[in-house]
């Protein structure tokens, strides 16, 4: 009796031992994809803000705690289950659509650039049929903005969701569900975290100013006057990021669909500029990576855009008419 007590506890040890190191390698797996889709996470805490710009301070953070639960809504309803059946029924199909959310995600770091280069670039001039009616009162405002803001976000965690499958695409499917979904959630939990943050940062800092003396009033007016160029050099690195990670996302879509030479020859740009200074190989080497993916996705941009202006866009304002 006592025998088999031991043998059943030594056994339960065991499962125990394996749930925590099959935990350990979802929290890699989740940390590893999570990086990868650093660009579309620090360009979203960027972009987001201005949803609540125009309306009172006492409705910031429940706006934003709107999007964040239409985020979450998105990832987990939608597009998990989405992202599951098509590693079930056709995994050959989620390396292209990673290279189409890459092809995505230049287009946009393109528009950035342009933007700063000229701005207006993006307005099409005219109207549109698609434009939303003018809000007649607050409450109307405030959801055509978390609608919009809903809509944006859906393209951006599409994204995420492809870049976490295509790392654990060779997981088992229950592995696959759980490491989409710590990403999902954590992915929303730290964008939308950080909105809540900078959206209140202005108040905080005026607050300071007002009631502080000294240093802490010193502190809460660089705070008010630091905000709007933090949020400047936020988009500009998100612009950056979005550029890198989607030149990265379609070279190595590339090698992995048999067309090596583009990912090769990236490699050896990269190891030829890191031997100039071998005491900081590594950082040369995935700085020249950076830069060349970057490079690369301004390029894919720049010619992505006139298929969208010209093709797809008067497409598909046919099909919803």
């Amino acid at each position: 009796m006592t025998s088999g007590l031991i043998a059943l506890l030594d056994d339960i040890a065991a499962l125990a031992k394996v749930a925590a190191t099959t935990l350990d390698d979802a929290g890699v797996l989740a940390a590893k994809a999570g990086s990868k889709a650093a660009g579309i996470v620090i360009d979203d805490a960027a972009v987001t803000p201005r949803y609540v710009v125009g309306l009172t301070a006492d409705r910031e953070l429940p706006i934003i705690a709107k999007i964040a639960k239409g985020s979450l809504k998105n990832k987990l309803l939608f597009l998990l289950p989405g992202a599951l059946l098509l590693s079930l029924v056709a995994p050959w199909v989620i390396t292209p659509l990673l290279m189409a959310g890459g092809a995505f995600l230049c287009l946009e770091g393109y528009h950035k650039i342009m933007e700063l280069v000229h701005p207006g670039h993006g307005d099409d001039g005219g109207g549109s049929e698609d434009a939303p009616q003018a809000a007649t009162t607050a409450a109307e405002l405030e959801e055509q903005r978390v609608a919009s803001a809903i809509r944006t976000d859906f393209i951006l965690s599409a994204e995420i969701m492809a870049i976490t499958l295509a790392g654990v695409a060779g997981n088992p499917l229950w592995m696959q569900a759980v490491v989409l979904a710590v990403v999902g959630l954590g992915m929303t939990l730290l964008v939308y975290g950080a909105v809540a943050l900078i959206v209140k940062a202005d108040d905080v800092g005026v607050a300071l100013a007002r009631s502080g003396t000294g240093f802490i009033r010193t502190a809460g007016r660089a705070l008010v006057l630091g905000m709007p160029i933090f949020l400047k050099g936020l988009s500009l690195l998100g612009m950056a990021a979005m550029l890198w990670v989607g030149g990265g996302i379609l070279v190595h879509g590339l090698h992995q669909m048999g067309v090596h030479g583009p990912e090769e020859a990236v490699h050896h740009a990269a190891e030829a500029v890191a031997a100039l200074l071998p005491a900081a190989h590594g950082f040369l080497a995935w700085l020249s990576q950076a830069v060349i993916a970057s490079i690369l996705g301004v390029i894919v941009g720049a010619l992505v855009d006139p298929l969208v202006k010209h093709v797809l866009k008067p497409v598909w304002a046919r099909v919803k008419r």
